[in-house]
């Protein structure tokens, strides 16, 4: 099979929103992220999409210190990995948003493509536990691309609904997109696009030529719903204890590996093979880091 027509696994690994609460089974410390990427290399994952923590309370950390040493845990634990940070946060200045990128400069670094509200809402209390506003105005996605390029990095762009694909044309008429971009099509989230193989078909259609796209399903059962859609329209996928808990209905997930171990099987039973990551590196137009993250 063609390098091209290979999927490519994402794992985000831990998030920022959940905590062991939720789910017993997300990371914390730099050798806990370590063990979780080295299960999720072990299933099939060629990148790992990270949130940092701070190690002693899990709360979400923006700190270059925690993620270097989450990048240095990883990279003992699975070194052919692809890293790829986040950049995303509400309420925190743009300037600590893109410290961790220009310090550590990842393989990839996720780009929010617009503002939107964003909620955690449950269906059975009928109540929003979280209930903000994303903000990603053009300004800050410029500064934030405007950065990575510099850094060397390639931007992932986050697209929580259709308008935020067409952002991206506008950076391609500002001449400051990617030649070979990448996108996330993230669905289910309350405040953006729902999860459906129509929504998806429609925003694939929308894509640039030459691009490579993953879905990523929010919650259970629309992540896998959504993972089986991409995978017939030919793209990649993300799966990960930050977007889902459970790898069927009331079964929860003991570590990232089983759920890119699920994701891995479903792409094999339609016939595509799953990425390596020096796959991944070709079909992203990457090359092999020194590791700028890791200590000396």
């Amino acid at each position: 099979m063609a390098v091209e027509d290979k999927v490519i696994i994402s794992c985000a690994i831990s998030g920022a929103a959940a905590n062991r609460q939720q789910c017993p089974y997300i990371p914390y410390t730099p050798e806990e992220y370590g063990e979780e990427a080295r299960r999720a290399r072990d299933a099939g994952a060629s990148v790992v999409h990270i949130h940092a923590r701070n190690p002693s309370t899990g709360f979400p950390s923006y700190e270059s210190s925690d993620y270097r040493a989450i990048t240095d845990a990883i990279s003992a634990a699975a070194p052919d990995l692809v890293i790829n940070y986040s950049t995303g946060a509400i309420g925190i200045a743009r300037e600590q948003r893109i410290a961790h990128i220009r310090e550590l400069r990842p393989e990839i670094a996720a780009l929010n493509m617009g503002s939107m509200n964003y909620a955690i809402y449950s269906r059975t209390k009928k109540v929003f536990h979280l209930d903000a506003v994303f903000a990603n105005p053009f300004g800050d996605i410029v500064f934030f691309l405007e950065a990575m390029r510099e850094a060397g990095v390639k931007p992932e762009y986050e697209c929580f609904d259709s308008g935020h694909v067409n952002n991206v044309l506008l950076l391609h008429e500002m001449g400051l997109d990617d030649p070979a971009p990448h996108f996330s099509l993230i669905m289910g989230v309350h405040g953006g696009i729902s999860a459906s193989v129509e929504n998806l078909a429609h925003q694939k259609s929308m894509l640039p030529q030459g691009s490579h796209w993953q879905v990523v399903g929010v919650r259970q059962p629309e992540q896998w719903r959504m993972v089986a859609a991409a995978l017939a329209l030919g793209g990649s996928c993300r799966v990960g204890l930050e977007d889902n808990f459970y790898v069927a209905d009331g079964v929860m997930a003991t570590s990232n590996g089983e759920l890119v171990d699920k994701a891995a099987r479903l792409a094999r039973e339609v016939g595509r093979a799953v990425a390596e990551p020096a796959d991944a590196r070709r079909m992203l137009g990457l090359k092999a880091p020194a590791r700028a993250g890791a200590s000396s």
